[in-house]
């Protein structure tokens, strides 16, 4: 199997599980560990006897390796050595999957093998189940065999079969369920089989735990949050009754001692258990006051919290493995008990837990998941005034949740921006310093004279800092011109430094396409000139280009498809160019040129003037001399007119010099007829429509006066 044997490794670690058990009696202070008690207690109830495997059975599976291994076995093969292989397993499941090399290849035919002969090994090792997943080797056995069955579940209409293994399998763990998350190997195996009762891919995010950036995203209103959709990649079939059977097992037992489930490993289980529970706010009300450590039977709203426990619940916020199973509640919990955790357990502690370095987090999933304008007024009393320390502290993130949870509930933005700006700038210092300071957060804050703070070349953009300003330049624009004056102040080697890194092109493309004026726009677009090239053959830099380009005059696009032009081989290999080429349309321009800057005069003509017969007050406003400076996707902008802009768009793209193709004609009747009787969308389309006439007919006559001027 390519792996050499050693010493030790033989099943259970060579020890047994119970070695890992003994591993993790040291939290590394020298105290006991909390979740060791009950391990100590209930190892005479799991402990197992493992024989060694006998050496013609040894063979025999060493012989079925070399095999898979030849690559001459074809499926149908497969599956009949696969059954045949774990026929001759049976009596011998714990040995086997324990065996570190044997193992290997028990994997391989449960991958194989079909159903029956799959559900028949599960069966057969359900008594010492638990054994087979707290092991190294084990674990992985058995992981194997949940996402085999997982595939099964999908495939066939075993749905008896597969319920009744799973049965037996809930019904083991369920005996002493906290052990089994107590360990390291079989907290994982857990998760898997809590995402198969409940009818959840084994890849989906709950199980396997949201990329970072992702997360990042969603706590700061990039991305809808899934857990308010309950967005899972469901598979065909679930097994409710066994999925509450397995978590009010879970739960029940943990009713004595509820600190025992403050571990690492059981934190992990409890935290995907309440994903797969989101929205189902009757479980939620019965489960999370118990997870706090509430023993009330008759739970009703307004009192699920017993305020006897709140010190013990704030002061366990402090700790990593209950700091992040609290985030999740938080995520999950019903607004009932949102809002009473709200009041007895964060209200005049916001302080001290944003100031700690795990009590943090929890108060910035409490920000972002804030339900009401005055949730967020109590916040700010308490933090309004801290940016500046916590920021110092280093707790950006519970400023970039704060912003974020204003900006979405659109209450106290411009005191944000204030505070923002107070927080990395004195009173006397020019505005020009303020963007810059965000940028490098750490590094500024690090400065002990931060008077004398320069430039941080080479030091990698701060992501906290980057995401705020991003936020912040969702703002209006008369709150944020201190920001949009430091933008547009930096010196162009700065801008150029700062577009060259992702988190930094971010944020330039947040300011192009905020409510900012025209001109600071493209002073700073200006800055870039010479390096569109450069920038478009990075990944992330494209839609830099892409930003700049729209927010740009009709000569300064010139300037940025004329540089597009001298690296266009080389952009049309890589991922992104070909987009970025087509959507500047820059073979028209090598070929064209003449009819390029029409199409891109008719286009900004056509915008400027359905703005001034169909923008509201506030889109009038907030477009005064900006044309394409927006991004049309911006979910600030009114849905009608995104619609009406993107129709335009693109008929202006598609067509070439507003010529009326017959494809063109079909796309607009098409449009015409999904508008209906929907009077807002006819008359939108026909006010496309009519734009679209009047644009042919002055390029019929612009041309017409060419030809004239020719002859």
């Amino acid at each position: 199997m390519g792996k050499k044997f050693k010493k030790g490794d033989g099943g259970f670690d060579g020890d047994g599980y119970k070695k890992k058990v003994q591993k993790q009696v040291n939290d590394g202070t020298g105290k006991m560990n909390k979740s060791f008690k009950h391990q100590k207690n209930s190892d005479s109830q799991t402990s197992v006897i493992r024989k060694q495997v006998e050496p013609e059975t040894a063979k025999y599976f060493s012989e079925i390796a070399n095999l898979f291994e030849s690559q001459g076995v074809d499926v149908e093969e497969q599956s009949v050595i696969s059954g045949n292989a774990l026929e001759e397993a049976k009596g011998k499941e714990l040995e086997l999957a324990t065996d570190y090399i044997i193992s290997h290849t028990l994997q391989t035919l449960l991958e194989g093998c079909d159903v029956n002969h799959l559900c028949s090994f599960l069966q057969g090792c359900a008594d010492v189940f638990p054994a087979i997943a707290m092991d190294r080797s084990g674990s992985h056995v058995a992981e194997t065999a949940l996402k085999s069955l997982a595939r099964h579940i999908q495939e066939t209409e075993d749905y008896a079969l597969i319920e009744e293994t799973l049965g037996m399998l809930c019904k083991v763990i369920a005996v002493n369920p906290i052990e089994f998350m107590c360990n390291c190997y079989g907290s994982h195996v857990l998760r898997s089989l809590l995402c198969i009762c409940k009818g959840v891919s084994l890849e989906s995010s709950e199980f396997r735990g949201a990329k970072a950036s992702k997360a990042l995203a969603e706590r700061f209103n990039f991305k809808a949050s899934q857990s308010d959709g309950n967005d899972f990649q469901h598979l065909q079939q679930g097994f409710p009754n066994l999925f509450k059977f397995l978590v009010s097992g879970m739960v029940n037992c943990s009713k004595e001692d509820v600190s025992t489930l403050y571990d690492q490993y059981s934190s992990l289980v409890l935290q995907t258990a309440l994903k797969l529970l989101a929205g189902d706010d009757q479980e939620l009300l019965q489960i999370v006051p118990i997870l706090l450590g509430c023993n009330k039977q008759d739970l009703v709203e307004g009192k699920f919290i017993d305020k006897s426990i709140v010190g013990e619940i704030v002061e366990s916020m402090k700790e990593a493995a209950f700091s992040h199973l609290m985030e999740v509640i938080l995520e999950v919990a019903p607004e009932s008990l949102y809002n009473e955790m709200f009041v007895k357990l964060f209200k005049n502690s916001l302080v001290e837990l944003s100031s700690h370095h795990c009590g943090n987090f929890v108060v910035q999933a409490l920000i972002s998941h804030a339900r009401t304008k005055d949730q967020i007024e109590l916040i700010w009393e308490e933090l309004g005034l801290r940016f500046e320390d916590l920021l110092g502290l280093g707790r950006s993130g519970v400023i970039a949740s704060l912003i974020a949870a204003c900006q979405r509930l659109q209450t106290h933005e411009y005191k944000c921006c204030q505070a923002l700006a107070a927080a990395v700038a004195s009173k006397n210092e020019p505005p020009k310093c303020i963007v810059p300071r965000i940028l490098f957060l750490d590094s500024y804050f690090s400065c002990e004279d931060k008077s004398s703070w320069n430039w941080a070349s080479g030091v990698k953009i701060h992501v906290m800092g980057s995401l705020i300003l991003q936020t912040i330049f969702n703002f209006q624009s008369e709150w944020i011109q201190p920001y949009v004056t430091s933008i547009a102040s930096m010196e162009a080697e700065h801008v150029l430094e700062v577009a060259k890194e992702v988190g930094g092109a971010r944020v330039i493309e947040a300011f192009l396409a905020s409510d900012a004026s025209t001109k600071p726009k493209r002073r700073l677009v200006v800055k870039l000139q010479g390096h569109f090239g450069e920038l478009a053959m990075h990944p992330s830099g494209s839609f830099t280009v892409e930003k700049c380009f729209h927010a740009g005059s009709l000569s300064l696009r010139e300037g940025i498809a004329f540089e597009l032009l001298a690296v266009r081989a080389e952009l049309s290999k890589t991922k992104q160019g070909p987009h970025l080429l087509r959507t500047l349309d820059i073979d028209r321009y090598a070929t064209r040129p003449d009819q390029w800057r029409s199409k891109q005069a008719s286009k900004e003509s056509t915008y400027n003037e359905f703005y001034v017969a169909f923008g509201s007050s506030e889109a009038k406003s907030s477009r005064k001399n900006r044309y394409l400076s927006d991004d049309p996707m911006q979910t600030s902008e009114p849905e009608e007119f995104k619609s009406t802009t993107e129709g335009i768009d693109d008929t202006l793209t598609s067509t070439s010099m507003l010529d009326n193709t017959s494809g063109e004609k079909k796309r607009r009747k098409k449009r015409k007829r999904d508008a209906g009787d929907d009077p807002k969308k006819a008359a939108i389309e026909n006010a496309i429509e009519n734009f679209l006439s009047k644009d042919k007919r002055r390029q019929k006559d612009k041309r017409s006066s060419q030809q004239k001027l020719r002859i």
